[in-house]
């Protein structure tokens, strides 16, 4: 799923939309002290009164917002894997009573269960519904409605919350004029920050992608490898700033951590160039092969394939891995580059960069930086200062 896909499901959560129908919900209650499920509950989600209908349409769109692969991850299943969750989802997918799609969301809930304790109760959250989505663009001229065709999109979707302890109040009786000590026994959920969840199965080319499935992380940048890996059954993943890092050290590692801001400008400039080629398709990866290519076309003509692969080699240990270029690449038009020095720190766009430079004069090292135009600092047009530089030099 991109994220175009991603978002257009996500505004479908709303109360009495026709392009969503949710048909059942399924709430498990889990103890923290045993990790045992202290109640379940399922019914027909059409049965929820409206307010309890906009609470959980809330939620759901919390779960699916964020970056992909920062905080939402579309992860593909292990093969060969007992108690597969990949048969337990399509099979609940698949289930013609809300009975049997319970026996199989119980056995997810059990997988969560098997050598984990949650610091706090949590209730899980599943519902079983269906997307429509009009296979053709609004045409208000058009005698055929967009909706007289449709995609159809069966899917399961997981939500975890935490519960929170009641609040103790103070209240006032206006009636009896008396001061009264409120406590209220019952814990809350706290359906405004979901901690994990799923959605089953993706949505690619407008079909079903059962051999993937999209996790969502509680918090950015950190995703719970334990549930991916053995509730899920999800094959390992790395996030956005994982892949950045990987990229920055195996750079470094191929050009002897020296590059000059012009290069590096260029570098940035050439993978930018591949995300814009490629909007429309898949997302662009780049491999061993292609960062050579990068670091050739961005000035550096004496890098081999053998330093490069070593590079992958020695950094991640697979001389095939492939690095997702939206990941690596600093948000291209925004001052994403921070430049940190002990007198200032500055902000810069990748595509500005090649206007920053570090000089040596006179055995002092300084930061320049290309300007156009007068600098205003408080109001006041600074002076152009010249460098005086002395005949050694």
């Amino acid at each position: 799923m991109n994220k175009k896909d991603i978002a257009q499901l996500r505004k479908q959560f709303k109360i009495d939309n026709d392009l969503l129908k949710i048909s059942d919900i399924f709430n498990v209650y889990i103890m923290k002290e045993s990790s045992d499920i202290y109640h379940y509950q399922s019914q027909p989600f059409e049965m929820l009164d409206q307010d309890q209908q906009e609470l959980f349409m809330n939620n759901f769109k919390k779960l699916l917002a964020g970056q992909l692969d920062e905080k939402l991850f579309e992860l593909k299943f292990q093969r060969d894997v007992n108690n597969s969750s990949q048969l337990i989802l399509h099979q609940g997918l698949l289930s013609s009573d809300a009975e049997g799609w319970n026996e199989q969301m119980l056995q997810i809930v059990s997988k969560m269960l098997t050598n984990r304790q949650y610091e706090m109760d949590i209730v899980v959250t599943f519902i079983r519904g269906e997307y429509l989505k009009p296979t053709k663009r609004r045409n208000e001229e058009a005698e055929e409605s967009e909706r007289d065709t449709v995609y159809s999109h069966p899917f399961i979707l997981c939500s975890i919350n935490n519960t929170q302890e009641p609040k103790k109040e103070l209240l006032f009786d206006y009636v009896e004029k008396e001061f009264k000590y409120n406590f209220v026994v019952d814990p809350i959920i706290n359906l405004n920050a979901p901690i994990a969840g799923f959605l089953f199965p993706c949505f690619t080319d407008n079909a079903a992608d059962v051999n993937h499935v999209l996790y969502s992380a509680g918090k950015v940048h950190e995703p719970d490898h334990q549930f991916i890996e053995e509730v899920l059954n999800g094959e390992e993943t790395m996030t956005a700033k994982d892949d950045k890092i990987v990229f920055e050290e195996i750079i470094k590692d191929v050009t002897g951590d020296q590059l000059n801001t012009s290069t590096l400008s260029s570098v940035y400039e050439e993978i930018n160039r591949m995300i814009e080629e490629n909007e429309e398709e898949e997302q662009p990866t780049l491999d061993s092969k292609d960062v050579e290519r990068v670091l050739k076309m961005s000035g550096l003509e004496d890098i081999s394939a053998q330093s490069v692969e070593s590079a992958f080699k020695k950094i991640i240990d697979d001389d095939k891995y492939e690095m997702k270029a939206s990941s690596i690449l600093p948000k291209f038009t925004s001052k994403s580059i921070k430049i940190n020095t002990k007198i200032a720190n500055i902000s810069i766009s990748p595509q500005d960069l090649r206007y920053v430079k570090q000089v040596q004069l006179s055995g002092k090292r300084y930061l320049m930086i290309e300007a156009e135009e007068d600098t205003v600092i408080e109001g006041f047009t600074m002076i152009p200062e010249a460098f005086s530089v002395n005949s050694e030099e």
